[in-house]
């Protein structure tokens, strides 16, 4: 099976099992959203999805996140792990937001990529779920997924980026790294995957993968 005929039928099989994706993480606006997608880094969604309540009750915006202290935001965020780097970013690139954009999210990578705490998959993922712009943030799942799928050589998470760029439509970015990660959660996750459940692993994935699932 070519890389291509691969694609076409991760595409097909993944619209039969999410034609709906719901974003993981609950936010009300890009900037709710733009802090639970910091805060899940080495954290689980179901974890943030819990924790962030709490903190957007007191402050669900820039200007009421300054009003904290970084000590409060860091109780607060405690159980997502990481949390004294993450609450100095939060309170910081509040801050930035206030003094650079109004307390608007800008609506570009570069300028998302400025932001402390904010990575290229942060910003890809606040771009795509936000705003809508076409990106393929790649997490764990998908990395895993798409060297199992013999999609990528697995060498870096930009090259996974690029290779799944390279291979699926533009206007399905957004929708399809979803599904993607849907379904590594659910048929295919790091540890004791099964053949059973992993089908479209036996279907198009690597020798090397389909032997680990067996």
């Amino acid at each position: 099976m070519t890389k291509k005929e691969k694609g076409e039928y991760i595409v097909e099989e993944l619209e039969k099992l999410y034609p709906t994706t719901p974003i993981p993480l609950d936010h009300t606006d890009p900037y709710t959203l733009l802090i639970a997608v910091l805060l899940s880094a080495q954290c689980t969604d179901k974890r943030v999805n819990l924790i962030t309540p709490t903190l957007f009750k007191l402050a669900n915006n820039p200007f009421d996140m300054v009003k904290l202290t970084v000590e409060e935001i860091r109780e607060i965020i405690r159980p997502c792990g990481l949390s004294p780097r993450k609450s100095q970013a939060i309170f910081t690139l509040s801050g930035m937001l206030i003094d650079k954009y109004n307390g608007e999210v800008p609506q570009s990578f570069e300028a998302l990529e400025e932001l402390p705490g904010v990575g290229h998959k942060t910003a890809s993922v606040v771009m795509a779920q936000a705003f809508g712009v076409p990106a393929f943030p790649v997490d764990t799942h998908i990395h895993r997924l798409l060297i199992r799928w013999g999609i990528t050589n697995g060498k870096s998470v930009d090259q996974t980026e690029k290779d799944a760029k390279r291979l699926f439509p533009k206007e399905l970015w957004n929708k399809l790294h979803l599904q993607i990660i849907f379904y590594g959660r659910e048929y295919s996750p790091a540890r004791s995957p099964k053949a059973d459940k992993d089908y479209i692993t036996m279907k198009i994935g690597t020798n090397t993968a389909k032997k680990e699932l067996k």
